[in-house]
């Protein structure tokens, strides 16, 4: 009997979790086909005379148990950190489970560390927590009338929400307040798509803040200051734009999906970089074949699968379909947008900017969001602060400068050099560094890091309805499904679709209901009918008066 084969169009989390579950839980071969010469995509490793550069910052915490046994089974921690945390984010038997793979992995580069997280918003010059807390340092940068606005438009929203939000920008208002959405998210968020947030679909919102919000940043800091929050690293019930510690591969995330890779090789599928897929071709209801272009060599060759699986952008994925494609598809389809990415990694003798301890060299952060409105830059990662082996010299400080923009913008289109020189001058503005002590830069340019939810996205159903009579095609991953996935969610929709063609379920679903907000949806579809019955929710607990006399304001 023939081995069915799966073909799996490229190798970042997405891709490379399907051929790796497909070996572990069926007797179908996988063969992923990667355009690029890196394993790993956006969750890759760029190596750079022997400095390492993270693409974006990946944390590795799930609530997903299923991922964090995933990850720990490919790269245990690293021995010398089991004592110093809680390890159980299961139950007993995994905290022994975890704690044995550790002792073996004493000796090897293949570990997770434990990292605590750090990150602030650099505005107005001055450094603020982030999430935002109502402290001294916050209401001194901010001055006193600021901060009273913001405490009274948070309350004044409280009283009486948006009914029925329509998008991004009243979503933030009904969390954080309008005068506290303007001063820390309208700009950078704005910063990062090119557009307005009233532009935006909520679902934005939904899916990257979650349940994050005023009431649940000052209850995390009440339960933090009242030693109430778990050791775990798996920290469920805390909402993960608070978490504060999570996992971190040695070498950055590339390291593990170089891993993956391996034992995927390893274990009989194949991976094949520099090869991309341009055509789609079908029988019916069934993708039969692919036709592959070799970047390096030119060389096209068709080949055949049973299974299909899919990380590419949508747009490319339809475009490649051989058949008719209905005209209302193909407009949604030619509609979706994605924002481009460029990283420029900075290495500079020290930074110019201090924080509160003078003393130290390095401030702690692990990643930086840049408010300030009279420059392009994005965000800083201090590489130094992921991973310490990601710095070849230790006693210098490895940068990440992070741009969005779209690849017709005149951004996209500078030179490195150019592109190097206009992130330095930033920089300098801003006072991080002095331009004398750069030395040496290299840049990333990161084509459809993320998929938008505006243009033709509030259609996108009808993508989705028409490719459902392709039984044996997954979409997969965040641009294989046009949805802003995190590394674990695109995880999970590899191993949920693995699991559909494992039991033999037809219903691609549950694939499309990872990372999705239920609660929130089944909300705003009731809102309409309740309305007119439900009173307006007043707040001012007693847990803020706590909070407040806590902190002695």
């Amino acid at each position: 009997m023939t081995q069915k084969v799966a073909i799996i169009i490229g190798a970042g989390p997405a891709g490379l979790t399907a051929a790796y579950e497909l070996l572990q839980k069926t007797d179908i071969k996988p063969i992923v086909y990667e355009m690029s010469n890196e394993i790993g995509g956006i969750s890759r490793t760029v190596k750079y005379k022997g400095y390492r550069m993270d693409i974006g910052g990946h944390r590795f915490f799930s609530k997903s148990t299923t991922v964090m046994d995933w990850w720990l089974k490919i790269l245990p921690i690293e021995a010398s950190q089991t004592e110093k945390i809680t390890i159980a984010y299961q139950n007993k038997t995994q905290e022994i489970k975890a704690t044995v793979q550790a002792e073996d992995a004493k000796e090897t580069d293949l570990v997770m560390l434990v990292r605590n997280r750090k990150s602030r918003i650099f505005f107005l010059r001055s450094f603020f927590d982030y999430p935002i807390k109502l402290n001294k340092n916050t209401i001194f940068n901010l001055g006193f009338n600021r901060t009273f606005n913001i405490l009274f438009s948070y309350l004044k929203t409280r009283i009486a929400p948006i009914k029925n939000e329509k998008n991004l920008e009243e979503f933030f208002i009904n969390r954080f307040g309008r005068v506290l959405y303007r001063t820390f998210f309208k700009s950078y968020t704005e910063k990062v798509w090119g557009v307005s947030c009233s532009d935006i679909s909520a679902e934005w919102g939904v899916q990257r803040i979650k349940g994050l919000s005023i009431s649940k940043t000052i209850e995390h800091i009440l339960r933090k200051i009242l030693r109430l929050n778990s050791k775990s690293i798996a920290q469920k019930n805390v909402e993960t734009s608070l978490i504060e510690r999570f996992l971190y591969p040695k070498y950055g995330p590339g390291q593990l999906w170089e891993e993956v890779a391996e034992r995927i090789q390893a274990g009989g599928g194949e991976i094949h970089l520099n090869v991309g897929v341009k055509k789609l071709f079908l029988d019916g209801n069934q993708i039969t074949s692919v036709d592959l272009g070799n970047a390096v060599t030119g060389a096209t060759e068709r080949v055949e699968g049973d299974y299909f699986f899919s990380t590419m952008p949508v747009k490319e994925l339809i475009r490649g379909l051989q058949t008719d494609i209905p005209s209302k598809v193909s407009e949604v389809s030619e509609g979706l947008v994605y924002r481009d990415f460029i990283t420029v990694g900075l290495l500079v003798e020290k930074l110019s900017i201090r924080d509160k301890d003078k003393s130290k060299k390095l401030i702690q952060d692990n990643w930086i969001y840049v408010q300030e409105p009279d420059v392009l830059l994005g965000r800083i990662q201090i590489f130094n602060n992921w991973s310490p082996h990601l710095v070849q010299d230790i006693s210098k400080v490895w940068l990440g400068l992070e741009y969005f923009c779209y690849e017709s913008d005149e951004l996209w289109q500078m030179s490195d050099e150019a592109m190097a020189n206009f992130a330095i001058d930033e920089l300098a503005k801003i006072g991080f560094i002095c331009k004398s002590d750069v030395l040496d830069s290299t840049v990333i340019r990161v084509p459809k890091t993320y998929p938008a939810y505006f243009g033709t996205y509030p259609k996108f159903d009808k993508i989705k309805t028409y490719l459902e009579r392709f039984q044996n095609l997954y979409l997969i991953g965040r641009n294989g499904m046009h949805k802003y996935n995190n590394q674990d969610h695109s995880m999970l929709t590899a191993i949920a679709a693995v699991e559909n063609i494992r039991d033999g379920v037809n219903d691609k679903s549950n694939i499309w209901e990872i990372n999705t907000e239920q609660d929130y949806h089944e909300a705003k579809s009731h809102e309409k009918s309740t309305a007119k019955k439900t009173k307006p929710k007043r707040f001012f607990s007693q847990s803020i008066v706590n909070f407040l006399r806590k902190i002695g304001l």
